[in-house]
């Protein structure tokens, strides 16, 4: 049964410009259906992941896999996350545990299926997860706990090779930017985990079809990064980040398959051609912006609220840049090394410095950012660890910095008139408006 929203929607829908947004959509609703069918419906063996673990694994396999922050996202797009966090408050949590990685067990512990998604997650073959903060450990074994399955850990170790520019050597010098050490322990845990899999499920591993994916996904994530370097070019901006980030986030999810190669090539092309034709996603900008941080996934028109009255733009997330630097690899016969390299790293280059701020302060120069937004989510530590480092980088770039106490899933204080408010008297008072 789907779920009804239990609360007042906080936020606004965004405006779609682009034909492909739409057939985005589209094909995630009806994969969310099929997912259902397998996983609940049909009791396929199936996965709970953090997003930087290794998915391809378990696409080569052909093993269902539901990315926590994914159902993290689904969940608060349906306002039930005020409810389930108060559930979890009810049952002795503290208030302010992290509430992007928690919102899954939060469901499953209220064990509703009357309002849960899907009636509710089943028992899922595994849950894995990096050790990229404190609370990962407690949320997952809890929440494996709760589901009566089992929680596979993976480490992630210190990294000594600490290059603010690791973004420009990232495809081919892979095993120098990430470590070789770092890069030999994240392979033998996905053999381990390779070896759960193939035993719970009946199913075999294929090294030559992980090459194959790995090729897959270099091109698929090639167009997007073609169509991130256009925009950071083109004046005006031709796609805002409210349409960037389903583009590139629902094929991530699926990368390497032939819808998500097609997908990303038709984003492309759709980008191209609106540039050529001098489309902006605003009639007349003024101000590019930029932001740092998960999408408020409650409130995705709060990206676009400025863009008539102010000229103001959302022209850079994190999504859509970080499919070059991040993703494509030269596997060098080596797919599993590759794989690793990917993963081994991706959430501290997103939050840890000096990689975070080096990337970024880079990319506001790409972009010609003229102002930041920051979210700082109260409770997530990991998102906070090098916000403020950046925001000080960004500033001594000549960049102004409005960092915002808000939540990407937990919508309880979160206004909409008033955080667009916000901005504008920012901008104002920065001279920019």
């Amino acid at each position: 049964m789907s779920a009804e929203p239990i609360t007042k929607p906080s936020g606004q829908r965004s405006r779609k410009d682009l034909a492909c947004t739409a057939a985005a959509s589209a094909y995630q609703k009806q994969f969310g259906a099929d997912l259902r069918r397998r996983v609940v419906d049909e009791g396929e063996p199936f996965a709970i992941v953090q997003a930087d673990t290794p998915h391809e694994i378990f696409h080569v396999m052909d093993i269902p896999i539901i990315t926590n922050q994914w159902w993290s996202a689904y969940i608060s797009a349906k306002q039930l996350s005020n409810h389930y966090f108060e559930v979890m408050a009810q049952a002795g949590y503290p208030k302010n545990s992290c509430k992007y990685c928690s919102l899954g067990l939060a469901c499953t512990l209220a064990n509703d299926p009357r309002t849960a998604p899907w009636g509710g997650l089943p028992k899922p073959t595994v849950l894995v997860a990096r050790m990229t903060c404190d609370c990962i450990q407690h949320v997952f074994g809890q929440w494996a706990d709760a589901l009566g399955s089992e929680f596979f850990p993976m480490e992630a170790p210190a990294w000594e090779h600490k290059d603010p520019r690791w973004f420009a050597h990232s495809k081919d010098q892979w095993e120098q930017v990430y470590d070789a050490d770092r890069i030999a322990l994240a392979v033998s845990e996905m053999r381990d985990l390779i070896a759960l899999l193939e035993n719970r499920t009946g199913r075999k591993f294929d090294e030559e079809k992980l090459h194959y994916l790995m090729e897959r996904i270099n091109e698929q994530e090639g167009y997007i990064w073609e169509a991130a370097q256009a925009i950071g070019k083109a004046r005006p901006c031709p796609v805002s980040i409210a349409e960037q980030m389903p583009n590139t986030m629902i094929p991530q999810w699926h990368r390497g398959s032939d819808w998500a190669v097609g997908h990303a090539r038709r984003f492309r092309d759709e980008v191209m051609n609106r540039i050529a034709a001098g489309e902006g996603t605003a009639a007349n900008e003024k101000i590019r912006l930029m932001w740092i941080g998960a999408g408020v996934w409650h409130d995705p028109g709060f990206y676009q609220a400025l863009e008539e009255r102010m000229g103001a733009v959302f022209v850079w997330s994190m999504y859509m840049p970080f499919a070059g630097p991040q993703y494509i690899r030269e596997v060098q016969g080596r797919p599993m090394e590759a794989l690793a390299s990917r993963i081994c790293s991706m959430n501290e280059v997103l939050h840890l410095p000096p990689w975070m701020n080096g990337w970024m302060t880079s990319e506001a120069e790409r972009c010609g950012i003229d102002a930041c937004v920051v979210l700082l989510p109260p409770e997530n530590r990991l998102s906070q660890s090098g916000t403020k480092i950046t925001a000080e980088a960004l500033e001594k770039a000549g960049v102004p910095v409005l960092m915002i106490d808000a939540d990407m899933v937990d919508a309880a204080n979160w206004d909409h008139d008033r955080m667009v408010g916000m901005v504008a008297e920012f901008l104002q008072k920065r001279g920019l408006a």
